[in-house]
């Protein structure tokens, strides 16, 4: 499969063509089908870690530049008329970052003439009839799939920084650290805020994080301080009665105080019910949220590497099937490039097939002669990179996911090639 190419230009010919079409159209062929697999080799994959992060994030699907297609909603604000529908899924990972595979994945759509809605009538729904309710969705599914013996924290952003969130965490006593949004109000007499009482507690540490390039803004570093504290959560008020618990968390608060001038600040206020007694806690709440990058990673490889949004499929239906199983592909290629820079010499055969790696081997070396000793990951890497255009300079440092899946790309139509004529010598041998 070429990641990165429409249906029709990936497939050899027009029947090849017609027969995918009639994958996607069949309607035993669903996203949770297609993924159901994968998902099950996720949970084998997590079962080897004592602590995986499940981190959650939403992503919204454009696909106004194909009119014709149905089914779709609105996405963006009123003003910009964008056709689409949202994915959240669930991506767990090793605290060290190395992603592990999709956990949950589930597609939800806005009416285009469903009106807008005023924060204060948002305010009187029930949380069931929210979209944020699907945030709680993915952590029950999380909480189900979980395997026996492993310590499975979920990691959210500001969007999941709902009450009813933090009271399901309670509830099902599994890990949450979710990125506060709001000034939150406390029992506590002394302080009448959060934020007012986490800043006034004493900086425990000072740390550099890598801050990753977002928009305008270049990847950089940034120097900041951390401080933390407990705080018990006065509930906020719900419609028809509805009650909520008082509930006790521990906050860190993370913040460039000293920012570079034309930079957005670092500052997160992280929520958690897991313990954070000592400085150490508080820099392993830090990095778990640092690890939320990597959902935006795979979410960059699943729009600009494997341009889903380009497939021309006629029905929303369809091209969530088809967006699932590319997604599958996009985990692949962002676990090779991360394991390159975690493990990479280990040997290629824990990302390649037999086949996969003898014809890059042959290819790049433009020799039949197999070598003794199977290549590790990082020359395999390298390689596959190396048939998307990169150079291997000193100056270059490691290849991105950029170069890997234009490299992946080839590599699959060499690997195809050299199966056939590898069988075709086997026959008439």
């Amino acid at each position: 499969m070429q990641p990165s190419e429409p249906i029709n230009h990936a497939c050899e010919d027009w029947a090849d063509t017609k027969a995918a079409y009639r994958f996607f159209n069949n309607e035993k062929v669903t996203p949770e089908e297609l993924l159901k697999p994968h998902r099950q080799r996720t949970i084998s994959r997590m079962a080897e870690h004592p602590v995986v992060l499940a981190v959650q994030d939403t992503s919204f699907l454009n696909f106004t530049h194909h009119p014709k297609t149905k089914g779709l909603g609105a996405i963006g604000n009123k003003t910009q008329k964008q056709q689409g529908f949202g994915m959240h899924s669930t991506l767990a990972v090793t605290p060290k970052g190395l992603p592990l595979g999709l956990l949950t994945q589930d597609f939800f759509h806005r009416d285009p003439d469903e009106p807008s809605h005023r924060p204060q009538d948002c305010r009187k729904l029930p949380i069931e009839e929210k979209e944020s309710y699907r945030w709680l969705q993915a952590f029950e599914q999380t909480v189900l799939l979980a395997p026996s013996g492993v310590d499975v924290i979920t990691v959210c952003d500001r969007e999941a920084d709902i009450y009813e969130m933090l009271v399901l965490a309670q509830q099902k006593d599994t890990g949450l650290v979710v990125r506060a949004s709001t000034d939150r109000a406390l029992v506590d007499k002394d302080w009448n805020k959060l934020w007012c009482k986490v800043e006034n507690q004493p900086v425990v540490e000072t740390q550099i994080l890598v801050v990753p390039k977002k928009g305008q803004q270049e990847k950089r570093t940034a120097t900041v301080t951390v401080r933390f504290t407990t705080a018990a959560l006065r509930p906020p008020w719900r419609p028809k009665g509805k009650k909520l618990p008082v509930i006790t968390l521990n906050a860190v608060l993370v913040r460039e105080d000293n920012p570079p001038p034309d930079v957005t600040p670092i500052e997160w206020l992280l929520l958690t019910n897991t313990p954070v007694e000592s400085t150490e806690d508080a820099l392993q709440i830090v990095q778990w949220y640092s690890c939320r990058w990597q959902i935006e990673v795979f979410h960059k490889v699943l729009k600009s590497g494997c341009t889903v949004e380009d497939c021309r499929l006629q029905t929303a239906e369809r091209l969530q099937s088809y967006i699932a199983m590319m997604s599958v592909i996009a985990w692949r290629l962002h676990w090779i490039t991360h394991l390159n820079r975690s493990e990479p010499d280990q040997p290629c055969t824990l990302v390649l097939t037999t086949i996969e790696w003898q014809a890059l081997f042959m290819r790049i070396h433009k020799s039949a002669r197999l070598p003794d000793t199977v290549p590790t990951v990082h020359q395999a890497v390298r390689w596959i990179a190396q048939l998307g255009g990169f150079l291997g300079r000193k100056s270059d440092g490691e290849p991105g996911i950029t170069t890997i899946w234009r490299g992946w790309q080839r590599l699959q139509d060499i690997a195809a090639t050299w199966y056939l004529v590898s069988d075709q010598a086997q026959r008439c041998g």
